[in-house]
């Protein structure tokens, strides 16, 4: 079967009722990227296409690629936008940093372009790099899982329709078809995991353990992974609830497995904080011995309480405090407010301490004094205009973004 047919087919599984009304595209401008541009148009030549380049500003040259690969899409006809990122602050991991501002910047624009889907260049190679760089970190079956093809995040839901295809047979492809694409030299840097991975794989695929080999371990830990998954929703469906942006944990959870544990734990706590990576497993069982013995931790941006019942995740205030957005766009990335056009210059942030203090009806509402702190809030200037979780409306509403890959946002939200 042709690349072209085994793709069409791909995006055929993805979407069984046709081709979408849009489609957004995320072009680097690199081969695997524009090989995907070039796909979907061949695939639905009547959808359409919005394509969006993220320069991260990291280095000289950055700036031109992205207006090249703007380019193809202006000769192509089909609408570009180039993201900036402003820049790394030179703390944590470059790559991981990159990484979620990518995501946040692409789910930014998608909400502006009124796009539900967005179409990512993940390949075949870049399966068996990821499952070798989380064999590295001692990962599990979840981290040793092949990539989801699609996946709900961030409000809306990122496709991967090149799984099935190497970067090696894409370039051969837009070579046959007259098409360059632009290399990215940080591709080559040592000092990056996924290229240690890359280079590696090389060598590996001489001692018989190829990236196909590798997919293919991936596609049976998948398998593994949906069992676990089913056994942990009805786990969910018995001990979890969802309190307005809070998850709540019964207590007798405890009589579930050790996985199921865990693994419902560690999604409420990437649902809560709207992180696309879950926490790490030492940190997820050491926060959960701490509240053996400890009535309030923290871990993974969140806010963990026992209270008498359950035990209750909220966000934690201190990982919202900057958290600043437009009224119109979605904030921490699970929040929208709903109401009437606000005044010019106003914004949403959290509730925070001055705010609730402006909030008499607070306590009404039932929430924590901190899962209210951490709650969105429309501001201008300094002046509180709503707190809609904290009993001061004034005509708005805070509603949840549901469409998460989380365990308890999929089972819970319906």
């Amino acid at each position: 079967m042709s690349l072209e047919a085994r793709v069409g087919a791909a995006f055929d599984a993805l979407f069984p009722d046709g081709p979408p009304a849009s489609l957004g595209i995320a072009i680097s401008g690199g081969g695997d990227s524009t090989a995907l541009l070039l796909l979907a148009r061949a695939w639905a030549p009547d959808c359409a296409l919005k394509a969006a380049t993220v320069d991260h500003q990291l280095r000289d040259g950055s700036a031109a690629e992205a207006a090249r690969a703007g380019k193809l899409c202006e000769d192509l006809g089909i609408a570009h936008e180039v993201l900036e990122w402003g820049g790394w602050a030179g703390e944590g991991n470059l790559q991981d940093a990159a990484r979620a501002a990518r995501r946040a910047l692409l789910a930014d624009w998608a909400e502006r372009e009124g796009l539900r889907h967005v179409a990512l260049g993940h390949t075949l190679d870049d399966q068996a790099e990821t499952v070798l760089m989380r064999l590295a970190r001692g990962s599990g079956v979840d981290g040793l899982a092949a990539m989801r093809r699609a996946v709900a995040g961030q409000g809306i839901i990122w496709v991967r329709p090149l799984l099935d295809a190497t970067r090696e047979e894409l370039r051969a492809w837009l070579e046959a078809r007259g098409m360059d694409w632009i290399d990215d030299p940080s591709n080559e840097d040592p000092r990056f995991d996924r290229v240690k991975a890359r280079k590696m794989t090389a060598q590996l695929s001489a001692l018989g353990l190829t990236p196909e080999r590798l997919v293919r371990t991936a596609g049976q830990m998948a398998l593994a992974r949906d069992a676990l998954e089913e056994m942990a929703r009805r786990a969910v469906a018995q001990h979890v609830k969802v309190d307005r942006g809070d998850v709540l944990l019964a207590h007798d959870l405890a009589d579930e497995p050790e996985e199921s544990r865990l693994r419902i734990t560690a999604d409420a706590l990437g649902w809560v904080a709207s992180a696309p990576y879950r926490p790490r497993y030492d940190s997820l069982r050491a926060v959960l011995h701490t509240l053996e013995r400890a009535r309030q931790t923290t871990l993974h941006g969140c806010l963990l309480t026992r209270e008498k019942t359950h035990t209750r995740i909220a966000r934690e205030y201190a990982a919202v405090t900057h958290a600043a957005g437009l009224p119109s766009a979605p904030w921490d990335g699970r929040w929208k407010l709903d109401g009437p056009r606000p005044a010019a210059g106003s914004h949403i942030a959290a509730l925070g301490e001055i705010g609730l203090a402006e909030c008499p009806d607070a306590k009404a509402s039932g929430l924590p004094r901190n899962s209210l702190m951490a709650s969105p809030a429309l501001w201008n200037g300094e002046r509180l205009l709503a707190a809609p979780l904290a009993g001061k409306p004034a005509g708005y509403t805070a509603r949840l973004l549901l469409l998460h890959q989380h365990l308890v946002s999929a089972t819970l939200s319906h």
